[in-house]
């Protein structure tokens, strides 16, 4: 005999749980993009390169994250999601820590593997638990708070950690923010709620996932990259990722050698530009998403598509503008190119969370984990992994003819990868509908 379903509601504890939830992604990034405001001193202490610091900052974090991002998914698609994501918390934490004690280019190139291995473990678990915690009709704006992670993690990490590095070194800057996520795990573990697994699908989107056979984790890869519009959307976000943290990474040290810039500087006003911008465009992209797929379900890639296309000349007029004009707020001297670079802030938010949530309408609820964690795969492996190594070889093979202007040059190469990113995602609007209109029940229903 068949039970009625009866769909959880949404309570304080459910938005307690969102909260902590988008706390450790907010510290995951911290954790993650930091090392960006403390390329400059590291460099001289241990005498490397751009490359070098491509690869410690890019690479070695990369391409464990994305090879342990989807074996992770899958637990997560079986066993307690809030587990997994307390305990990774813990460890990239303490990673993290670990960084400040590192008296070798070695030792720090180990610590940052160990924080990539436990940050594998936070994203995707934590994206499948926040779209069981609330209905269809609302997830790509909660998705979109929980996305606000990056942002608030670029404005607070570079912000309070170049005043950090400046005043106590960099070393001090690993430690204190890695302290808080051991705290957090604790209370993630304590707190978060658990929801039911497509808690809030119909009994009939229910029967059919209960009826798929169980399948290895590689048939089950296949099978999600058979489906169109996952694999041009994947493949548009790995194109946005290079462009996205090659930007993120080295932005800070483009401020420094072609403004002048101190490193607390650098990172003050970059991370408010930046940060600001990215938590009000991610806040309008996700309010606007549910109401626009209401009307017409390609507005769920559309919006990350029109994002990108404006994002472009942001990116490019910010690292090409002159930097002679400033605006002087009292004795701190604001470069007028940050405008575009709050301008990029804003539109470039709009593709992570708008694609993490359609992902999550193209699958069923026993599978978000390992679709999330394959996306991001892509994101990772050629964001994290190739972003700013790519941008710091460029900026080492400019030099000989740019001078000190190589690093702005070989950000504006960069950030035209966004134009195949455009290309993909347009090529993905009509295989979404697509996809949404073989699920049973449609994935996004009228608001």
């Amino acid at each position: 005999m068949n039970l009625p379903h009866h769909p959880p509601r949404v309570t304080w504890r459910t938005h307690l749980s969102l909260a902590l939830l988008a706390l450790v992604y907010i510290f995951s990034f911290i954790d993650r993009q930091v090392i960006a405001i403390l390329i400059e001193p590291i460099k001289t202490e241990f005498g490397a390169s751009d490359t070098q610091m491509g690869l410690l900052t890019g690479l070695a974090f990369g391409l464990l994250y994305a090879a342990l991002g989807v074996p992770v998914g899958k637990l997560a698609d079986r066993y307690n999601r809030r587990a997994i994501v307390a305990v990774c918390c813990g460890l990239w934490s303490l990673a993290t820590m670990a960084c400040g004690f590192a008296n070798h280019f070695w030792q720090l190139l180990l610590a940052r593997m160990s924080v990539a291995i436990g940050e594998a473990g936070g994203m995707a678990p934590s994206i499948s638990l926040v779209s069981d915690l609330y209905p269809p009709k609302q997830r790509s704006f909660m998705i979109s708070l929980f996305m606000m992670g990056p942002n608030l993690g670029v404005l607070i990490g570079l912000a309070l950690g170049g005043w950090i590095a400046q005043h106590y070194g960099w070393r001090a800057t690993f430690i204190w923010f890695g302290a808080p996520g051991v705290v957090l795990a604790a209370l993630v573990m304590l707190l978060v709620r658990e929801p039911r697994r497509g808690g809030f699908e119909t009994a009939v989107a229910l029967a059919q996932v209960q009826q798929q056979p169980t399948e290895s984790l590689w048939t089950q890869v296949r099978r999600l990259f058979a489906i169109t519009a996952f694999r041009r959307l994947a493949l548009a976000c790995g194109m946005a990722g290079i462009a996205g943290y090659g930007y993120g990474v080295w932005t800070p040290s483009f401020l420094v050698r072609t403004h002048g810039l101190g490193i607390a500087q650098a990172g003050l006003l970059f991370g408010v530009a930046s940060g600001v911008g990215a938590v009000v465009g991610a806040l309008c992209s996700g309010w606007l998403c549910d109401r626009l797929v209401a009307r017409d379900v390609r507005w769920q890639l559309g919006l990350p598509l029109v994002g990108v296309v404006a994002a472009i000349p942001c990116a490019v007029a910010f690292f090409l503008w002159p930097t002679t004009g400033v605006w002087q707020l009292g004795t701190l001297a604001v470069p007028h190119a940050l405008a575009f670079a709050m301008a990029f802030g804003f539109f470039a938010s709009w593709w992570p969370s708008l694609s993490y949530s359609a992902t999550s309408h193209m699958v069923g609820s026993n599978e978000r984990s390992v679709a999330a964690a394959l996306l991001n795969f892509f994101i990772t492996l050629f964001g994290v992994g190739a972003g700013p190594l790519v941008t710091g070889v460029v900026s080492d093979l400019l030099t000989p003819v740019f001078g000190t202007q190589a690093l702005r040059w070989s950000l504006v190469c960069v950030m035209l990868l966004m134009v195949p990113t455009a290309l993909l995602l347009a090529t993905a609007l009509n295989p979404y509908r697509t996809r949404l209109a073989q699920m049973v029940p449609p994935a996004v229903p009228a608001a």
